[in-house]
């Protein structure tokens, strides 16, 4: 069933339109999160830290891909929203041959660079080869991750994000089962876990894949939509390419600021990666309001109403500083707890640098509400270039922290190099909306004249 974005009550559809994004979050970071804790509880400390180690890699060659399907969609969106539903086709088709191109070449690039990356962010001797043999299988995995990536866009921009939550439920359950096969069973250790998450990727990719084609009824993509096309790429290709740099940027930062982590040796890295971990759990709600802003925003630019865009922004935004509030009070409380369970004794450094890391999280929360909230509105409108200035700020914050404060302060500088980050960010994505408002603003008196 789709979701009307463009009439009735805004914030209760985006709410509900939100709820199976969170949903479909959970489960994309239930990979992770089942990785590393069987792989922390069955294979141990190091295994944890390799497999937390290459999180910062991940983002900066995954993330850079998944940004340009994120980018390939948006003009879906748009198109459905002012009812040219040829060229939502074409766009959506386009995407589709597009995702799996580029996915292909980027795994490419992606085992080339694996090795001399994980030197470069100072990995510990005793992990880097456990690291390197748990994501060089996953980087066989981008192009299939693109085409899930790209699938579940489509059918967000067209309303409908419960589709892509029952795949995941299907591709989660696989994860678990050839986990706890694969790595407690087999004892095959990360690559084995690694595998694991492959194959269940591919499950999401191919019923989603076959939904898309075959049995979305908001979209009607023909052979010939399908067809690479070098103009609509280009278009497709100018709207992703800042959106993947901005992964790219801000991953660079999280590659050095992973390199300060290093230094402090396996436990730490553990204590951080299992923190982390949690932390992006605590970031679903936020960020699945900010993805359903993004589809309410860019269909109703393409139906041109700009009042609905302007009101509900705002409005959106209160709702996900009330959020922000709720999920501090969680992390703060029951984050500890939520750590102990990716170690099967407690570790008095690792349960220390998660707490620590943790705390300092909960006490700025509201900045990543912020950097949702305005970076979403802002690509759902077409210009993602914004989103490459807010990705410089997170970059600055982290070079700084883990170059200049760390050295000075310790790990405590590391804990607060998120929070950093997200400010510089968040001022000019602030700045900007704020001009692009008083745009729309005279828009809105020239359809009123």
């Amino acid at each position: 069933m789709r979701t009307d974005l463009i009439n009735g009550k805004a914030v209760k559809n985006v709410i509900m339109f939100a709820v199976p994004i969170m949903g479909s979050s959970l489960l994309q970071y239930c990979y992770g999160f089942v990785d590393n804790i069987i792989v922390g509880r069955f294979v141990g400390t190091n295994a944890l830290a390799a497999v937390g180690n290459v999180g910062s890699i991940n983002g900066f060659i995954i993330g850079a891909a998944l940004g340009l399907t994120a980018g390939f969609t948006i003009p879906v969106a748009q198109k459905f929203g002012a009812e040219d539903y040829k060229g939502m086709n074409k766009f959506a088709g386009n995407s589709i041959s597009l995702a799996f191109v580029i996915g292909v070449f980027i795994a490419i690039i992606a085992h080339i660079v694996c090795y001399p990356l994980l030197r470069l962010i100072n990995t510990p001797d005793e992990i880097i080869d456990l690291s390197a043999s748990y994501v060089n299988v996953l980087y066989y995995c981008v192009p299939i991750q693109m085409s899930l990536n790209n699938f579940n866009a489509l059918s967000r921009a067209v309303g409908q994000s419960k589709k892509p939550l029952y795949f995941l439920v299907c591709s989660v359950c696989v994860n678990i089962i050839l986990d706890l096969l694969f790595v407690g069973k087999f004892g095959w250790g990360v690559v084995g876990a690694a595998w694991a998450t492959a194959i269940s990727q591919l499950t999401a990719t191919l019923l989603s894949g076959i939904y898309i084609l075959r049995f979305n009824k908001e979209l009607n993509i023909s052979k010939s939509d399908i067809r690479l096309s070098g103009s609509v790429s280009l278009k497709q290709i100018k709207i992703g390419f800042p959106l993947s740099l901005q992964f790219t940027i801000t991953s660079v930062g999280s590659m050095v600021l992973q390199t300060a982590v290093n230094g402090f040796g396996p436990n730490v890295i553990a204590g951080f990666t299992a923190a982390n971990r949690v932390e992006q759990v605590l970031n679903i709600p936020m960020s699945g309001l900010g993805v359903a802003t993004m589809t309410f925003v860019a269909q109703n630019y393409g139906a041109k109403n700009y009042r609905r865009i302007i009101t509900n922004v705002r409005n959106i935004y209160i709702l996900d500083l009330c959020v922000s509030v709720i999920c501090s009070l969680i992390l703060y409380f029951a984050g500890p707890f939520a750590v102990s369970l990716f170690m099967t004794e407690q570790n008095p450094e690792i349960m220390y640098a998660a707490k620590h890391y943790l705390t300092a999280i909960a006490q700025c929360y509201s900045l990543v509400a912020t950097l949702f909230v305005f970076r979403n509105t802002l690509q759902g409108l077409g210009f993602t270039y914004a989103n490459t200035v807010a990705g410089a700020g997170e970059f600055i914050g982290r070079i700084v922290v883990a170059l200049v404060l760390t050295p000075l302060i310790g790990f405590s500088a590391i804990c607060y190099a998120g929070p950093f980050a997200w400010l510089l960010a968040d001022i000019p994505l602030i700045v900007i909306y704020l001009v692009k408002r008083k745009q729309f603003s005279k828009l809105i008196s020239q359809q009123e004249e």
